[in-house]
């Protein structure tokens, strides 16, 4: 790779939408996004032009809701910026991966107990079909399930770890790090490389996942923008 060129891990969901997870991908000009029910992650191009924001626009509608992940460049007159959180993606950098025998394989049949598990949690969006994404893996007490991480973003050559989260009963048994790397275990089997996002305040997550053999890649951004109730007329 030439000194100054832009990493698959630099923009990872326009990555994945145009990688291995294309068939999801919805598209309007160089503005892609995952179905509203998959992901609300969306792409845009390194640098977007006009037209690429009036896509965007059209895509999502008026007054919608976008995020707009490690954006740094100036909105055009008329978006806001709703949601702006530091965060940092961390790869793997020496992972002791394994299967975990208590671990179960998660499916469609069990996303509303999942759901249930995020909003008493809240690790992150996760939607009805956000399953669909890769291998979601949990660990059940008493047939209840009590805590789960699964795969998300799929740039080639990567899967991003996503969704880690402990119900408050069981916390501090160390289910979340065994299944980080059991799901961790699974994408090194495919010759894929483990890399996660977490919010760059969540210094305890970060310590324990740096103690578990990721690094730090880069610092980003978590952020959200209102599309304007008033757009355009577009130009025939």
């Amino acid at each position: 790779m030439t000194a100054g060129a832009p990493h698959v891990l630099d923009n990872p969901a326009l990555a994945s939408l145009t990688g291995p997870h294309a068939h999801f991908a919805e598209k309007r000009g160089r503005v892609l996004r995952y179905p509203v029910d998959v992901s609300p992650w969306l792409a845009m191009p390194d640098a977007p032009d006009a037209g690429d924001w009036a896509d965007l626009a059209a895509l999502a509608g008026p007054g919608a809701e976008v995020p707009l992940t490690a954006y740094a460049g100036q909105l055009p007159e008329g978006w806001e910026i709703t949601f702006h959180v530091e965060g940092v993606q961390l790869v793997d950098d020496g992972l002791t991966t394994a299967p975990d025998p208590e671990a179960v394989r998660l499916g469609p049949a069990d996303v509303p107990e999942i759901l249930d598990l995020i909003e008493r949690t809240r690790p992150g969006p996760f939607l009805p079909r956000t399953i669909e994404m890769g291998t979601y893996l949990g660990i059940r007490r008493d047939g209840a399930l009590v805590a789960m991480a699964g795969e998300r973003l799929h740039p080639p050559g990567w899967t991003e770890i996503s969704a880690v989260c402990t119900d408050p009963a069981v916390r501090g048994q160390g289910l979340a790090t065994r299944l980080i790397l059991a799901v961790a275990h699974g994408i090194r089997e495919r010759g894929e490389t483990p890399f996660l996002h977490t919010g760059a305040q969540n210094t305890g997550a970060i310590r324990l996942y740096e103690s578990l053999g990721f690094r730090l890649r880069r610092t980003t951004a978590f952020l959200a923008a209102r599309v304007p109730e008033r757009l355009p007329e577009a130009v025939s």
